[in-house]
């Protein structure tokens, strides 16, 4: 048997090794990846000469997929937690406290939200079960319209924004609530009364167990594994310019002929690939748009006295160019034994892809002052590292869901064939990992 992966981030280098373990040794796995190099948007670089994560950083620790696949392939040993510090918010030009208990930044209290928003935006989130409120079950709006109407804009851009522009590089004015807040649909759905009922019966329940994880060694430890393990070939800079059906198989050009394929490639890549075997496919996977971001990675003097935080959101309306601190050294102990103090400093949300054209130094320059503006510390890097991430990650924005099924409800009659990646059901790592898995299944199904 001859299966193409076509793309070689997370969900595809998942799906290779998981063929390889239901088809055994015989079966030959093929990866292409336009890419000088697989992994995506998860890319393991070297800040002052010890590696640290340039594309995502962490895990959602709630969920079993990364720490099962990590015991599965015998690194265990380099899964890491956070020290457990809080994150501030940088609103109105000074620094808050992340309000405890929300969800996604809404607030199921008045009183969370005192001091971040004005006295009257307080008043308003208090008197909203009193107001009258209408959802419509098949409804699905922008999150700002929701929270800006309900709670007011203060909460949107000031608690909301932040936390949305950290997972999708959007803000709550490009991102639709079924696809990032669906237990908070769920409950509209189900006839909350108010928003503030509405978050109240969304909030998870209480956990000890620690919200993110992480890999000791970065990101490229998981890859190289998955490449090692998968038996794959594996072919860089080599983007996939056709797939065509062929009789009991596929065309894959510059494969050639295979008998199955898993296409896990961003979203308009996936509409162009799909635009001749499955157009109504083609044509949902268009619909989604990407967004743009990047990373600044500084190496400080150890003892630079930064907050005693995992890092710092940006509201919405600031005067910084950066959207983001990470401080490193202080939300992953492992991290925090280095030689260095490190920060990761991110830039760019969904329509304003300016950052990526800066220079390396300006970035740099930049990222210092951002980073001093908002600790009051004076900055002097060590050393730096800048990687920018065109189109790296899918918007979730209002009617997500429905182009998602429609993609699955689409490409489910294509035998042989499966979807993966970050723009289906989560951008994030243990999403794809579950994306890339299923897809595999799938196929090796058909298969047999």
């Amino acid at each position: 048997m001859r299966i193409a992966v076509v793309g070689g981030g997370i969900s595809g280098l998942v799906a290779a090794y998981r063929l390889r373990t239901l088809l055994g040794p015989a079966a030959d796995i093929l990866v292409a990846d336009r890419a000088d190099r697989v992994g995506g948007i998860l890319y393991t670089g070297e800040v002052a000469g010890e590696p640290l994560d340039l594309g995502a950083e962490a895990f959602v620790g709630r969920r079993p997929e990364v720490p099962a696949l990590l015991r599965e392939l015998g690194l265990e040993t380099q899964l890491v937690l956070p020290a457990g510090k809080r994150p501030l918010l940088w609103s109105g030009g000074s620094a808050h406290a992340l309000p405890e208990g929300t969800l996604m930044g809404i607030p199921a209290r008045a009183e969370q939200m005192r001091g971040l928003v004005d006295e009257d935006t307080v008043a308003w989130i208090a008197a909203e079960p009193e107001r009258p409120f209408t959802w419509y079950p098949d409804a699905d709006l922008d999150v700002y319209s929701l929270i800006a109407d309900r709670f007011g804009a203060q909460v949107a851009e000031r608690s909301v924004d932040p936390l949305l522009g950290g997972v999708y590089a959007g803000s709550s004015r490009s991102i639709g609530v079924r696809a990032a807040v669906p237990t908070l649909a769920a409950a509209l759905d189900a006839g909350a009364p108010s928003l503030t009922h509405a978050v109240a019966a969304a909030l998870p329940p209480p956990s000890n167990t620690p919200v993110f994880g992480g890999i000791r060694d970065g990101y490229g430890v998981l890859l190289a594994a998955l490449t090692e393990k998968s038996g794959a070939r594996v072919v860089t800079d080599s983007p996939v310019t056709r797939l065509a059906r062929s009789t009991g198989g596929w065309v894959v050009d510059p494969f050639g002929a295979v008998d199955a394929v898993v296409l896990a490639t961003p979203a308009p890549v996936t509409a162009r690939l799909l635009r001749t075997v499955s157009p109504v496919a083609a044509a949902a996977a268009a619909g989604i748009e990407l967004s743009s971001s990047v990373v600044v990675a500084l190496a400080l003097p150890r003892h630079t006295p930064l907050p005693d935080n995992s890092g710092i959101l940006v509201a919405t309306g600031e005067a910084l160019r950066a959207k983001a601190f990470t401080l490193s050294s202080r939300k992953w102990p492992h991290l925090a034994a280095r030689d260095s103090a490190l920060v990761r400093v991110s830039f760019g949300k969904f329509g304003d892809d300016s950052a990526l054209s800066w220079s390396d130094a300006d970035l740099v320059t930049v990222a210092a002052e951002d980073l001093a503006r908002v600790t009051g510390v004076p900055i002097d890097p060590l050393g730096a590292t800048v990687r920018r991430w065109p189109g790296g990650l899918a918007q979730y924005a209002p009617g997500h869901t429905d182009r998602v099924a429609e993609i699955e409800s689409a490409t489910a009659d294509l035998a042989k064939l499966a979807v993966a990646g970050a723009y289906l059901r989560g951008v994030g790592v243990p999403a794809c990992v579950a994306s890339g898995d299923a897809a595999a299944r799938r196929v090796a199904t058909a298969l047999s």
